[in-house]
């Protein structure tokens, strides 16, 4: 079986390694061996150090490896939108298998991909696209295929996860625990993808539109990264027994008109301790899965990484080998539910909303009247001394208050009319509460 690799960095580098490395076994197990037709690259005269691989093989042509009648197979380990689409929809037309890590081109445009599989006939399998080496796709689209799943929720970037998990084991700001982050080499040197959610969100419409059946993108996921989590949100939380995880949360329920339907958000929540996600720390992912028949189901393990994330290519790569020389392909997408997305104002959730308030008769009551104006009941409230007294505005307080849950659109409203209030001196922070506790 022939193989293109399109991209050779930090995972594609990887994946030639372990196929010169772990051949005999690859061939054993596909029943037949895998030979690189060719490694497509920017730049052809960058040293590689000692990769197996013959000079001759690296090209910097990757639409004519693609259309290469000689390649069976096309790995796809660049990333970005644009070229990639296209080489890879003109792979699939042409009936060769792809095996991707494009998360953002398949939560883009996973439509595109779909459509040229089935028009060629041709498997397309992304594995490596979510999180990195835990199988987690293949039992969302065929193991729990006969299964109704209900909820998925999700810490699917290490990056994050190590930020928060720092602050919270040290009492570190955000901006102390990135910049450890960063020279541990978990952040990038633009770490924006990661700390504004942009990279758990892509991941978030792949994961809902395996769960649900529904194609889902990167447009229908509501979206918050964590930069506005401070030390004393972490010390909040953990005041409640709680830790803070930016979550990735694909739910079914009804919308507003009762029709079955989907949310998907990504946002920095508080989760109990007791929750099975409050333990995965430093750069794990691990996601949850709440199935109907199944029950709760939970994958953990390296989440990134050349190595993790070049296990689950070959991975992709072994199963669609065997389709090829057994003549037959992978189950298509499954899209049929057509499912619609509700918005997030129909998410029910909870809220942690910290208040800085006068401390006087008659505040309390005050703010318990905004929240009852929006039919938003309140499970705790919490009030401590804020430390200062500000000249000519009266001694402050902090008032710490968590809601039950309600839809995001009532909590986010009483949010904005508390700001109104001229008890309220600022609205310290607001975070939501995910799980059980």
């Amino acid at each position: 079986m022939r193989l293109a690799i399109l991209g050779c960095g930090t995972v594609g580098s990887e994946v030639v390694r372990l196929l010169h490395e772990q051949s005999a076994d690859l061939a054993a197990r596909i029943g037949a061996p895998l030979e690189i037709a060719g490694i497509a690259v920017r730049r052809l005269g960058r040293d590689r150090g000692d990769l197996p691989v013959a000079p001759e093989l690296f090209t910097t042509d990757a639409l004519g490896l693609v259309k290469s009648d000689d390649v069976d197979v096309v790995i796809e380990v660049v990333g970005g939108i644009e070229p990639a689409r296209s080489w890879l929809v003109d792979a699939l037309r042409a009936g060769k298998s792809v095996v991707t890590a494009n998360k953002a081109l398949l939560a883009e445009d996973g439509a595109a991909l779909h459509d040229a599989a089935a028009d060629g006939g041709a498997d397309l399998y992304y594995e490596a696209a979510v999180a990195g080496a835990i199988p987690l796709l293949r039992p969302l689209r065929e193991s729990l295929h006969g299964d109704r799943i209900n909820r998925v929720t999700g810490i699917v970037n290490g990056t994050t996860n190590f930020i928060l998990s720092a602050m919270d084991a040290t009492g570190a700001g955000f901006a102390e625990a990135l910049e450890e982050a960063t020279e541990l080499g978990y952040a990038e040197a633009d770490p924006t993808a990661d700390v504004e959610g942009f990279d758990a969100a892509a991941k978030a419409a792949i994961l809902a539109s395996l769960a649900f059946h529904t194609r889902v993108g990167a447009a229908d996921v509501y979206r918050e990264g964590i930069t506005e989590v401070t030390a004393a949100d972490v010390a909040s939380a953990k005041a409640m027994g709680c830790t803070i995880k930016l979550l990735c949360i694909a739910a079914r329920g009804t919308d507003a008109t009762g029709r079955d339907s989907v949310s998907v958000r990504v946002h920095p929540a508080m989760i109990p301790l007791s929750h099975p996600l409050a333990s995965v720390g430093d750069a794990y992912n691990a996601v949850f899965v709440e199935a109907q028949a199944a029950g709760p189901l939970m994958f953990y393990g390296r989440g990134a990484g050349g190595a993790a994330t070049a296990s689950a290519v070959l991975g992709d790569v072994v199963a669609v080998c065997r389709n090829r020389l057994a003549g037959v392909r992978a189950p298509s997408e499954s899209a049929y539910a057509e499912l619609a997305v509700r918005p997030m104002g129909e998410a029910l959730t909870r809220y942690h909303v910290s208040l800085d308030v006068a401390d006087r008769p008659g505040v309390l009551a005050a703010v318990a009247g905004v929240f009852a104006r929006h039919d938003v009941s309140i499970a705790t409230v919490r009030q401590a001394p804020a430390g200062t007294e500000p000249a000519g505005r009266g001694v402050d307080a902090i008032l710490v208050i968590v809601t039950h849950t309600a839809p995001d659109a009532a909590l986010a409203a009483t949010v904005e009319d508390l700001r109104g209030l001229e008890a309220v001196r600022s609205i310290a922070s607001v975070l939501r509460v995910e799980g059980d506790g």
